[in-house]
């Protein structure tokens, strides 16, 4: 009878072994077709961030379409109107084409009463910018205006663009900010010689007003830049150390801009 016993207790052992054996064999083929679904997944996850990456953060690189051809030399650039009714200062010459050029140069020349400022501007990084102050100089929206303001503490620019002169004027259109500094240090962001855009204190508030950087400033990297002073800039330093008119806020020096033309992007 023991014996009997004993050979019952051995075959329900072995079973329970096989059971197992079979049970940790199918866990182990789960955790592996998991781990191929999870790397798939991961390998997916992957490509499309570095895809998004190239599209979004590429700068000189040219990028591609799916399709392999090279990427149109184009962006799509949005106007969101701004009401005069509201801002009696503001200057209604329509709007420009949503479609702009985003390579290459373009030359702008700032004709003012104390000689002329030259700047080339960085179409390809700043294309919405560069066709919205092409399509305003060729308005001659910029002509006969008045720099308004000289910043000599702090921050060292003069700021122009503005045809009512009060710091408040612009096109009845704004825009997006693009091309900003990717610094750390605030005053590496824009150096002697820039040329930028003003804005308001939000965001996507960008119209015709612009700055012109003649000294070192600490600035937020929140401003367009839109490209780089070639000639001209020592009228600017001459203005900057006349000092401030008598409201502390207009340059000593009046600057008055003649006139001011871009060269057309490049096709």
């Amino acid at each position: 009878m023991s014996s009997t016993i004993q050979r019952q207790r051995a075959a329900a052992r072995a079973r329970l072994e096989r059971q197992m054996g079979e049970r940790l064999e199918e866990a182990r083929k789960r955790k592996q077709r998991s781990a191929v679904i999870g790397a798939a997944l991961a390998l997916l996850l992957v490509a499309g961030g570095a895809f998004w990456l190239v599209t979004a953060m590429g700068g000189d690189d040219e990028t591609t379409t799916a399709a392999g051809q090279p990427a149109p030399d184009g962006v799509v650039c949005t106007w969101t109107p701004d009401d005069p009714k509201a801002n009696p200062n503001l200057k209604d010459v329509g709007t420009p084409p949503t479609e702009a050029i985003a390579k290459g140069t373009q030359t702008m020349t700032i004709n003012t009463n104390l000689g002329p400022i030259e700047a080339t501007v960085n179409t390809a990084k700043a294309p919405c910018t560069a066709a919205s102050m092409t399509f305003l100089a060729g308005k001659k929206f910029f002509d006969n205006t008045k720099c308004h303001r000289l910043v000599t503490e702090g921050i060292k620019v003069l700021q122009c663009g503005d045809p009512s002169a009060t710091g408040a004027g612009g096109p009845t259109y704004k825009m997006a900010e693009e091309n900003l500094p990717n610094v750390t240090d605030p005053l590496q962001a824009y150096p002697a010689g820039t040329i930028a855009m003003a804005k308001q204190q939000q965001p996507g508030t960008t119209g015709s007003q612009f700055f012109i950087v003649y000294g070192e400033s600490q600035l937020d990297s929140s401003y367009t830049v839109l490209g780089k002073i070639t000639k001209g800039l020592d009228i600017v330093e001459k203005v900057a150390k006349d000092g401030n008119a008598a409201d502390k806020i207009a340059p000593k020096t009046p600057v008055t801009i003649t006139s001011l033309t871009l060269t057309p992007a490049a096709s």
